[in-house]
């Protein structure tokens, strides 16, 4: 394992409380086409039923969850996540998402922490911008945001040296990131997204690429979900989704 953090972020992060991050060594070829459609992991069971949302919940006060035609449609005017009831620690879970036109951003959260109104915790990104292009990325929602694949922080209050140390180590980290995911991601189309955790690794897989393969020591369990970035009119379309625990 490589560390992409500099000693002195290093420090800074551990003063503030944030978990041990390290980025495994990039996959061989990464920037290379999209891979063959992986197959639905051995042993996995629905997480939908394709009638029902049995096993979800909106922590929301607002938001909209509805089936439709096999598939999960969410509505909104604000931001939302819809969640497992049940928590999941060593897995590898399976969804396709769709995401709408226009601006449009979504997220499976995974290992997250969920109150009313509120959910934190690991996403892996769906981006709907093609220029930025960091679908398949670990973002840390409500936390520590982008703070590894790719990392964009600068750390509070640095000195000129640090910033410009930072925003090197920024521009580095992102340019290795869109080398892995290349075009993996289809902006108007379907995408399979598969995660899998064991321990403290932490890898997202888009349509058979992989995006981030990383180990964090930060949460060890908590509930999937599945996010509504809060467009207006806009409809989040999401199916086939499955976990195997491990």
């Amino acid at each position: 394992m490589k560390s992409i953090l500099h000693p002195l972020l290093c420090l800074a992060l551990f003063s503030v409380g944030f978990g041990i991050a390290q980025e495994a060594a990039p996959p061989a070829k990464s920037s290379a086409p999209a891979a063959a459609q992986p197959a639905p992991p051995e042993g996995s069971a629905p997480l939908f039923d394709g009638k029902t949302l049995t096993g979800w919940k909106n922590p929301y006060t607002w938001g909209e969850a509805k089936v439709v035609d096999g598939e999960i449609q969410l509505t909104a005017d604000k931001k939302f996540f819809l969640c497992t009831e049940k928590s999941y620690g060593d897995f590898v879970f399976e969804a396709e998402v769709l995401l709408p036109a226009g601006p449009a951003n979504s997220g499976f959260m995974f290992r997250s922490k969920v109150e009313p109104n509120k959910v934190t915790g690991y996403q892996a990104e769906v981006d709907g911008d093609p220029k930025r292009g960091w679908s398949g990325g670990l973002y840390d929602e409500g936390l520590r945001a982008w703070f590894i694949s790719p990392r964009n922080f600068v750390r509070k209050d640095p000195t000129p040296e640090q910033k410009a140390e930072d925003e090197a180590a920024n521009a580095a980290s992102i340019a290795e990131f869109r080398k892995r995911a290349g075009d993996a991601f289809k902006r108007n189309d379907w995408n399979t997204y598969r995660i899998t955790c064991q321990g403290n690794r932490l890898k997202i897989e888009v349509n058979g690429v992989t995006t981030t393969d990383v180990t964090d020591d930060r949460d060890k369990s908590g509930p999937l979900a599945i996010q509504h970035h809060g467009e207006k009119g806009a409809t989040y379309r999401f199916r086939n989704l499955r976990v195997r625990e491990l």
